[in-house]
């Protein structure tokens, strides 16, 4: 296992917690994260997740309560000469060196994993779900444990398109970023094509005169299906309805027009799951 280097903190300007300092500057860390080759993983749980997803900690800063969590975590992986340093302070310090209370006591700087080619995803795949220019990191998030939890083979996002390894958008996702394989197709929408040469029917979700409803693409599924989902407000791009195969509409009742993005995905993710089902998969589950 990975040897944990315990070290303790106590100044919040210690200059090895450079990874940490000012996690809200949201505009900060979405340049200079994937730049420097990390993300940031907060909590135990999704932490554990990382390491099991095979995903390498290049520090750990956590109060002194979760360190037996730590051990353990580090203790189920595989043997190995790695040398994590782990960063121990009380929370007020480690709220002073991040900018907010710490959830559930525990962050890590990650090494960032390299994307895989579009076209490794969906060589296997039957179901993909594409987000165009999501910017709300929850959504992104959202998005993400629905499509793990409803068995979406994949994820494309396009280039203007939050970073599901955001803080915000792996928390909210419970870890599950880790679990669906995902990588940035661009350009977009001339992805589409890409799609399409692998087989892939492309269903964008909106509001159009020509749609179809989600009950009706349920009843006869393609044997590839691209779901595209769109940024909130806004919607998916006019040229990307207009170059998608079919334009699907989610049935709707009491006036409302439309869901949140991230609803919207879980609704078409549940809809379309028995048409991707394979063998061994429960229809049962938790909320």
């Amino acid at each position: 296992m990975p040897v944990a280097s315990v070290q303790p903190v106590t100044d919040p300007a210690d200059e090895r917690l450079a990874d940490y300092v000012s996690l809200t500057d949201v505009a900060l860390r979405s340049r200079q994260e994937p730049a420097k080759g990390l993300y940031i993983a907060e909590s135990s749980t999704v932490l554990g997740r990382a390491l099991a997803a095979g995903h390498r900690p290049r520090s750990v800063l956590l109060s002194p309560r979760w360190l037996p969590d730590l051990e353990r975590l580090l203790a189920g992986l595989p043997a190995d000469d790695t040398v994590v340093p782990v960063y121990v302070a009380e929370e007020p310090v480690l709220e002073a060196i991040t900018g907010f209370h710490v959830h559930r006591g525990a962050l890590a700087a990650m090494h960032r994993p390299v994307l895989e080619p579009v076209a490794s995803l969906l060589a296997g795949a039957r179901r993909v779900a594409v987000l165009e220019d999501i910017v709300d990191h929850t959504n992104v998030g959202a998005a993400f444990r629905s499509a793990a939890a409803l068995g979406v083979d994949a994820v494309l996002v396009t280039p203007r398109c939050a970073d599901p390894l955001y803080r915000r958008s792996v928390r909210v996702s419970m870890g599950t970023v880790f679990q669906v394989p995902w990588t940035r197709i661009d350009p977009w929408p001339d992805g589409i094509s890409v799609l399409r040469e692998a087989g892939f029917v492309t269903a964008a979700l909106a509001l159009s005169d020509d749609s179809i409803t989600l009950d009706e693409l349920v009843a006869d599924p393609p044997e590839r299906l691209a779901l595209v989902l769109g940024a909130e407000g806004h919607g998916l791009k006019p040229v990307t309805v207009a170059e998608s195969d079919l334009v699907v509409r989610i049935p709707m009742a009491g006036g409302v027009d439309s869901l949140n993005v991230a609803a919207a995905a879980a609704v078409a993710f549940w809809a379309t799951r028995l048409a991707a089902q394979v063998p061994g998969e429960s229809s049962r589950g938790s909320v």
